[in-house]
Protein backbone atom coordinates (compact mmCIF):
# COMPACT_ATOMS: atom_id res chain seq x y z
CA UNK A 1 0.00 0.00 0.00
CA UNK A 2 1.29 3.44 -0.98
CA UNK A 3 1.20 5.30 2.33
CA UNK A 4 2.13 8.73 1.00
CA UNK A 5 -1.01 9.03 -1.13
CA UNK A 6 -3.09 8.94 2.07
CA UNK A 7 -1.17 11.67 3.92
CA UNK A 8 -3.10 14.64 2.42
CA UNK A 9 -6.43 12.90 3.10
CA UNK A 10 -5.41 12.29 6.71
CA UNK A 11 -4.70 16.02 7.06
CA UNK A 12 -8.11 16.74 5.55
CA UNK A 13 -9.72 14.40 8.06
CA UNK A 14 -7.85 16.34 10.75
CA UNK A 15 -9.65 19.42 9.45
CA UNK A 16 -12.99 17.60 9.65
CA UNK A 17 -12.30 16.34 13.17
CA UNK A 18 -11.30 19.81 14.35
CA UNK A 19 -14.44 21.32 12.86
CA UNK A 20 -16.70 18.66 14.34
CA UNK A 21 -15.32 19.16 17.85
CA UNK A 22 -15.45 22.95 17.32
CA UNK A 23 -19.17 22.69 16.56
CA UNK A 24 -19.72 20.94 19.91
CA UNK A 25 -17.89 23.68 21.81
CA UNK A 26 -19.74 26.36 19.80
CA UNK A 27 -23.10 24.90 20.86
CA UNK A 28 -21.88 24.86 24.45
CA UNK A 29 -20.83 28.52 24.19
CA UNK A 30 -17.12 27.83 24.63
CA UNK A 31 -16.03 30.22 21.91
CA UNK A 32 -12.33 30.16 22.77
CA UNK A 33 -11.96 26.44 22.17
CA UNK A 34 -14.26 26.65 19.15
CA UNK A 35 -12.07 29.39 17.63
CA UNK A 36 -8.90 27.45 18.40
CA UNK A 37 -10.24 24.31 16.74
CA UNK A 38 -11.50 26.21 13.70
CA UNK A 39 -8.03 27.75 13.34
CA UNK A 40 -6.49 24.28 13.68
CA UNK A 41 -8.85 22.96 11.03
CA UNK A 42 -7.90 25.78 8.66
CA UNK A 43 -4.25 24.96 9.33
CA UNK A 44 -4.92 21.36 8.26
CA UNK A 45 -6.89 22.67 5.27
CA UNK A 46 -3.89 24.67 4.08
CA UNK A 47 -1.38 21.88 4.48
CA UNK A 48 -3.45 19.08 2.94
CA UNK A 49 -3.28 20.81 -0.44
CA UNK A 50 0.39 21.65 0.10
CA UNK A 51 1.13 18.01 0.96
CA UNK A 52 -0.81 16.77 -2.08
CA UNK A 53 1.22 18.98 -4.40
CA UNK A 54 4.51 18.15 -2.67
CA UNK A 55 3.87 14.40 -2.87
CA UNK A 56 2.26 14.66 -6.31
CA UNK A 57 -0.81 12.74 -5.19
CA UNK A 58 -3.59 15.21 -6.04
CA UNK A 59 -6.86 13.59 -7.06
CA UNK A 60 -10.62 13.96 -7.25
CA UNK A 61 -11.16 12.15 -3.95
CA UNK A 62 -8.99 14.66 -2.09
CA UNK A 63 -10.79 17.57 -3.75
CA UNK A 64 -14.22 16.33 -2.69
CA UNK A 65 -13.04 15.35 0.78
CA UNK A 66 -11.53 18.80 1.24
CA UNK A 67 -14.83 20.52 0.51
CA UNK A 68 -16.78 18.20 2.81
CA UNK A 69 -14.37 18.94 5.66
CA UNK A 70 -14.50 22.69 4.97
CA UNK A 71 -18.29 22.53 5.06
CA UNK A 72 -18.10 21.63 8.75
CA UNK A 73 -15.16 23.77 9.87
CA UNK A 74 -15.93 26.83 7.75
CA UNK A 75 -19.66 26.37 7.22
CA UNK A 76 -21.46 24.73 10.12
CA UNK A 77 -19.36 26.21 12.94
CA UNK A 78 -19.68 29.90 11.93
CA UNK A 79 -23.41 29.38 11.38
CA UNK A 80 -23.79 28.03 14.91
CA UNK A 81 -21.74 30.86 16.40
CA UNK A 82 -23.78 33.51 14.58
CA UNK A 83 -26.97 31.78 15.74
CA UNK A 84 -25.71 31.92 19.33
CA UNK A 85 -24.63 35.57 19.03
CA UNK A 86 -28.06 36.52 17.71
CA UNK A 87 -29.72 34.72 20.62
CA UNK A 88 -27.50 36.64 23.06
CA UNK A 89 -28.27 39.92 21.25
CA UNK A 90 -31.98 39.16 21.41
CA UNK A 91 -31.80 38.93 25.19
CA UNK A 92 -31.07 42.66 25.09
CA UNK A 93 -33.27 43.45 22.08
CA UNK A 94 -36.23 41.38 23.26
CA UNK A 95 -38.59 42.93 20.70
CA UNK A 96 -36.90 40.95 17.89
CA UNK A 97 -38.90 37.87 16.74
CA UNK A 98 -37.65 34.55 18.09
CA UNK A 99 -36.96 33.14 14.62
CA UNK A 100 -34.31 35.80 13.88
CA UNK A 101 -31.31 33.84 15.30
CA UNK A 102 -31.91 31.11 12.72
CA UNK A 103 -31.01 33.64 10.02
CA UNK A 104 -27.42 33.23 11.20
CA UNK A 105 -27.47 29.84 9.48
CA UNK A 106 -27.52 31.65 6.14
CA UNK A 107 -23.74 31.62 6.56
CA UNK A 108 -23.84 27.81 6.51
CA UNK A 109 -26.02 27.77 3.38
CA UNK A 110 -23.82 30.35 1.65
CA UNK A 111 -20.68 28.39 2.50
CA UNK A 112 -22.23 25.19 1.14
CA UNK A 113 -23.15 26.87 -2.14
CA UNK A 114 -19.70 28.41 -2.49
CA UNK A 115 -17.88 25.14 -1.83
CA UNK A 116 -20.02 23.25 -4.35
CA UNK A 117 -19.49 25.98 -6.93
CA UNK A 118 -15.74 26.09 -6.23
CA UNK A 119 -15.44 22.41 -7.14
CA UNK A 120 -16.79 22.98 -10.64
CA UNK A 121 -15.26 26.40 -11.28
CA UNK A 122 -12.00 26.15 -13.26
CA UNK A 123 -11.19 29.87 -12.99
CA UNK A 124 -9.84 29.89 -9.42
CA UNK A 125 -6.32 28.52 -9.78
CA UNK A 126 -4.40 31.82 -9.38
CA UNK A 127 -7.05 33.89 -7.58
CA UNK A 128 -10.37 33.51 -5.81
CA UNK A 129 -13.82 34.47 -7.02
CA UNK A 130 -15.75 35.37 -3.92
CA UNK A 131 -14.52 35.26 -0.33
CA UNK A 132 -13.07 31.85 0.64
CA UNK A 133 -15.04 30.09 3.37
CA UNK A 134 -12.07 29.89 5.82
CA UNK A 135 -11.83 33.71 5.76
CA UNK A 136 -15.55 33.99 6.50
CA UNK A 137 -15.21 31.47 9.31
CA UNK A 138 -12.31 33.34 10.93
CA UNK A 139 -14.31 36.57 10.72
CA UNK A 140 -17.24 35.01 12.60
CA UNK A 141 -15.31 33.07 15.25
CA UNK A 142 -13.42 36.25 16.15
CA UNK A 143 -16.60 38.16 17.06
CA UNK A 144 -17.28 36.58 20.48
CA UNK A 145 -13.57 36.87 21.31
CA UNK A 146 -13.65 40.59 20.51
CA UNK A 147 -16.76 40.90 22.65
CA UNK A 148 -15.03 39.18 25.54
CA UNK A 149 -11.50 40.57 25.39
CA UNK A 150 -11.43 43.80 23.38
CA UNK A 151 -11.21 47.09 25.25
CA UNK A 152 -12.79 48.99 22.35
CA UNK A 153 -16.34 49.60 23.52
CA UNK A 154 -17.67 50.53 20.07
CA UNK A 155 -16.66 47.14 18.68
CA UNK A 156 -18.21 45.33 21.65
CA UNK A 157 -21.44 47.30 21.28
CA UNK A 158 -21.68 46.46 17.59
CA UNK A 159 -21.39 42.73 18.27
CA UNK A 160 -24.27 43.03 20.74
CA UNK A 161 -26.42 44.72 18.08
CA UNK A 162 -28.86 42.42 16.28
CA UNK A 163 -28.92 44.54 13.14
CA UNK A 164 -25.14 44.59 12.86
CA UNK A 165 -25.04 40.81 13.20
CA UNK A 166 -27.77 40.35 10.57
CA UNK A 167 -26.03 42.81 8.25
CA UNK A 168 -22.75 40.95 8.70
CA UNK A 169 -24.48 37.64 7.98
CA UNK A 170 -26.06 38.92 4.77
CA UNK A 171 -22.88 40.70 3.63
CA UNK A 172 -20.62 37.67 4.14
CA UNK A 173 -23.15 35.29 2.56
CA UNK A 174 -23.23 37.54 -0.50
CA UNK A 175 -19.47 38.16 -0.71
CA UNK A 176 -18.71 34.42 -0.54
CA UNK A 177 -20.70 33.89 -3.72
CA UNK A 178 -20.21 37.20 -5.54
CA UNK A 179 -18.33 37.44 -8.84
CA UNK A 180 -15.54 39.42 -7.20
CA UNK A 181 -11.93 38.52 -8.02
CA UNK A 182 -9.79 38.37 -4.87
CA UNK A 183 -6.02 38.02 -5.03
CA UNK A 184 -4.34 34.88 -3.78
CA UNK A 185 -1.33 34.98 -1.45
CA UNK A 186 0.50 32.47 -3.63
CA UNK A 187 3.74 33.98 -4.94
CA UNK A 188 5.03 32.98 -8.38
CA UNK A 189 7.97 35.31 -7.79
CA UNK A 190 8.81 37.84 -5.08
CA UNK A 191 9.44 41.16 -6.82
CA UNK A 192 7.82 44.17 -5.15
CA UNK A 193 6.62 45.57 -8.48
CA UNK A 194 4.46 42.54 -9.29
CA UNK A 195 3.33 41.83 -5.72
CA UNK A 196 2.82 45.29 -4.23
CA UNK A 197 -0.80 44.57 -3.17
CA UNK A 198 0.19 41.31 -1.49
CA UNK A 199 3.07 42.91 0.40
CA UNK A 200 0.89 45.84 1.45
CA UNK A 201 -1.75 43.42 2.72
CA UNK A 202 0.81 41.42 4.71
CA UNK A 203 2.29 44.57 6.29
CA UNK A 204 -1.17 45.90 7.20
CA UNK A 205 -2.08 42.51 8.67
CA UNK A 206 0.99 42.38 10.90
CA UNK A 207 0.44 45.95 12.12
CA UNK A 208 -3.21 45.27 12.94
CA UNK A 209 -2.48 41.96 14.69
CA UNK A 210 0.14 43.60 16.92
CA UNK A 211 -2.01 46.63 17.77
CA UNK A 212 -5.58 45.32 17.76
CA UNK A 213 -5.27 41.60 18.60
CA UNK A 214 -8.63 39.81 18.08
CA UNK A 215 -10.20 42.89 16.51
CA UNK A 216 -7.60 42.67 13.76
CA UNK A 217 -9.16 39.50 12.31
CA UNK A 218 -12.36 40.97 10.80
CA UNK A 219 -10.49 44.15 9.87
CA UNK A 220 -7.86 42.13 7.99
CA UNK A 221 -10.60 40.38 6.02
CA UNK A 222 -12.25 43.73 5.22
CA UNK A 223 -8.83 45.06 4.13
CA UNK A 224 -8.40 41.99 1.92
CA UNK A 225 -11.69 42.73 0.17
CA UNK A 226 -10.93 46.44 -0.25
CA UNK A 227 -7.39 45.87 -1.57
CA UNK A 228 -8.69 43.22 -3.98
CA UNK A 229 -11.27 45.65 -5.38
CA UNK A 230 -8.61 48.35 -5.72
CA UNK A 231 -6.28 45.89 -7.42
CA UNK A 232 -9.03 44.88 -9.85
CA UNK A 233 -9.59 48.51 -10.85
CA UNK A 234 -5.86 49.04 -11.38
CA UNK A 235 -5.59 45.95 -13.58
CA UNK A 236 -8.63 46.90 -15.65
CA UNK A 237 -7.19 50.32 -16.54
Amino acid sequence: MNVKRHIPNLLTLGNLFSGTVASIFAVQGDYILAAFLVSLGIFFDFFDGFAARLLNVSGELGKQLDSLADMVTSGVVPGIIMYKLLIEANIVNFSIPTYVPFLGLLLTLGACYRLANFNIDTRQSDSFIGLPTPAMSLFIVSLPLIQEYSKITVAKALIENTYFLLGTTLALTYVMNAEIILFSLKFKEYSIKNNVVKYLFLILSVVMIVSLHYLSIPLIIVAYLVLSLMNNKTISK
